[in-house]
């Protein structure tokens, strides 16, 4: 099993960063690079919740998106192709003084398949440097989509 943390600092507030991460509409790809736009399917969205299933390259997992806690969000894999046990991820966001937001990232990968298993050993080992280029793009594009945002009907 690997468990694997990052840290980064970013411009976006917790709320954009909730916001990006629970937006299952079109163009997530370009956000999150490891959720191809035609591998989603969600199964049911509620305020603080939603069962959704993404994946890319012929690795999908079905995960249970808790954000109840507005500081906190909890991915919990129900079901996977390659994924199980305790896999999962969670996003603790911090908002520091001068405004900008502190980003904790937990990512949980117990393989239940011989890939599974043999790519836990690989993202535990080599693997690191690819989620961590991954993690690093995400928050790049979250802190562009807020900036975005923050321009648009600007004159």
């Amino acid at each position: 099993m690997a468990t694997l943390h990052f840290e980064a600092t970013t411009t976006a507030t917790p709320e954009q960063f909730v916001a990006a991460l629970t937006d299952f509409g079109p163009g997530r790809s370009k956000i999150f690079e490891n959720s191809a736009d035609d591998d989603l399917k969600v199964h049911s969205q509620g305020p603080t919740e939603a069962d959704v299933t993404e994946g890319s390259s012929g690795i999908w997992e079905r995960l249970h998106y808790d954000w109840s806690d507005p500081e906190r969000v909890v991915l919990t894999t129900t079901d996977s192709n390659t994924w199980g046990g305790n896999s999962g991820h969670t996003y603790a966001l911090t908002r520091l003084p001068d405004g900008k937001t502190k980003v904790d990232y937990t990512v949980v990968r117990d393989g239940k398949t011989f890939k599974g298993k043999v790519l836990g050993v690989v993202i535990d080992t080599v693997g690191k440097g690819r989620l961590k280029k991954a993690f690093d793009g995400s928050v790049k594009a979250i802190e562009a989509r807020g900036e975005a945002a923050g321009t648009a009907g600007a004159v």
